[in-house]
């Protein structure tokens, strides 16, 4: 068949900074899908988003080609609320974990489509597969059932949600475009308004161990993804929250599962539990319960007992024991004083180093690989005193994991003042 469009004048019109029509986006991704579109010629068009950016309609338009390229979910059948979170990735991010069940509580469904880790930031379905018999991979028919009986999942997005994106995002890996702003905001929210949620929260994420280094850049992001939720008819609101220190006092994949059934239990990190409660009153006031207590229902193990029975659901077993990596090393505070930096980004590293994370999608992760914190910025130290332990099943990692946490922590005479874990609200 004769093609619409030229792949050439297309990549042409945004390298000069021109605007690309709604015809010539719709073809664009539908010939990309298609494998029309070669993959060097859609880096050049990437690079050239990257580098020219694009108005508020190509954006709407360029992701609305996207959820066209594959299927759409509805939950109307449901006959309850549905409200979704998405977190742009940071290190120890195990709000997922806690926050399904806790707003489930409160008859709201909470359809989780999770992803895997890459890099430094881990994956929610990485932490979750710890958990002895515990399955990613849900039919649609299954996520139904489970969301109508226990009102939450958190599993793998199916082949079906925007194959375009999937495409997409394999090629900016890649190309070094994934930092592209409209390319960013457009992955993320085709899969969510594809994923059928009425409302959904964004937890935008700034500083070291984030993509997004500067408030500015993150501002525009959450803006941008807002903007494309309202447009779509998605009640859509953004927080910008702080990643320059890891969230809780674990970055890897069991100990993060453990971290949050401590929080489930009425118990764990402030930060972590201050972020949880947040945005699950952002999600409740979303879905029409602006009055809810979620920080009740941690303490008094309503949203443990839905845990449970979600965990129970996917063939997890919740109290069975959580791998333990086998080797741990202990690095301590050089001097006394008080911790005034702990950056993310080395910590996301180390674990990623340890065995944590991954390199290429077909590696595969230890879970019980990881960096426990003893301390957080703020806190008052001794010579000697441990700040962190490294874990790991393979004795060899370590010495590039420590490599990665020269100059992370960082012993003053005195306090310096710690920045909120919550920036900014945009909604």
């Amino acid at each position: 068949m004769s093609e619409r469009f030229d792949t050439v004048d297309i990549i042409r019109v945004k390298r000069d900074r021109g605007t690309l029509s709604p015809e010539q986006i719709d073809w664009t991704i539908d010939a990309y899908t298609r494998g029309v579109i070669a993959d060097e010629q859609m880096a050049a068009l990437n690079m050239a988003i990257l580098l020219n950016g694009m108005n508020r309609e190509e954006i709407s338009r360029w992701t609305a080609a996207m959820i066209a390229s594959g299927e759409r979910m509805d939950f109307s059948s449901l006959g309850k609320p549905t409200s979704d979170k998405h977190s742009t990735g940071g290190v120890g991010d195990k709000i997922t974990l806690p926050l399904a069940p806790l707003v489930a509580v409160f008859g709201v469904a909470v359809p989780q489509l999770s992803g895997r880790g890459l890099g430094h930031t881990g994956g929610t379905l990485d932490k979750l597969e710890a958990i002895p018999g515990w399955r990613a991979a849900l039919s649609n028919d299954e996520m139904m059932a489970q969301l109508a009986d226990v009102g939450a999942v958190i599993c793998a997005a199916g082949a079906g949600l925007a194959p375009a994106d999937k495409k997409l995002y394999a090629l900016r890996d890649v190309t070094a475009t994934v930092e592209a702003i409209p390319l960013i905001a457009s992955s993320i929210m085709s899969k969510k308004i594809a994923e059928g949620t009425g409302s959904l929260v964004l937890d935008v994420k700034v500083g070291s161990g984030a993509f997004m280094k500067n408030v500015d850049d993150a501002r525009e992001l959450a803006q941008t993804m807002v903007t494309l939720g309202k447009d779509a008819g998605v009640n859509t609101v953004a927080f910008l929250t702080n990643m320059s220190t890891p969230l809780g006092l674990t970055a890897g994949n069991a100990i993060e599962v453990q971290e949050s059934v401590e929080v489930l239990a009425g118990g764990g990190p402030s930060d972590v539990v201050e972020l949880t409660v947040a945005l699950a009153k952002e999600m409740l006031a979303a879905a029409g319960q602006p009055d809810a207590d979620p920080a009740a229902a941690l303490k008094d193990g309503r949203a443990m007992d839905v845990w449970r029975r979600m965990i129970s659901a996917q063939g997890g077993d919740p109290d069975a024991e959580l791998p333990v990596a086998k080797e741990s090393e202990t690095i301590v505070a050089s001097a006394d004083g008080v911790l005034t930096k702990l950056d993310a980004l080395s910590v996301g590293v180390a674990a990623w180093r340890l065995g944590a994370g991954r390199a290429r999608k077909e590696d595969a992760v230890q879970a019980g690989a990881g960096v426990r914190l003893h301390a957080k910025p703020g806190d008052t130290v001794k010579a000697g005193q441990p700040l962190m332990t490294l874990l790991t099943d393979t004795q060899e990692k370590f010495e590039r994991a420590k490599e990665a946490l020269e100059g992370a922590a960082v012993v003053s005479p005195q306090a310096a003042g710690i920045p909120p874990l919550i920036i900014d609200r945009i909604g």
